[in-house]
């Protein structure tokens, strides 16, 4: 949950600091798109650990 957390934060973070950027509109989106990816590994790393945790056979999310 910890992670899941910190990577929900640092998404908003970078949402917020491309929106207040007076870059490129393709710039902002490759952060978005960077920032997504990142979240998306974050939840299925949180998830993997917790299945690990339960000692669950298929530990993939």
């Amino acid at each position: 949950m910890k992670t899941l957390f910190m990577a929900m934060l640092l998404a908003l973070a970078t949402l917020g600091s491309t929106a207040c950027s007076e870059g490129s509109a393709e710039k902002a989106g490759e952060q978005i798109d960077e920032t997504m990816t990142n979240l998306e590994n974050s939840v299925e790393d949180a998830c993997e650990k917790a299945k690990e945790g339960l000692a669950l056979e298929d530990q993939d999310c």
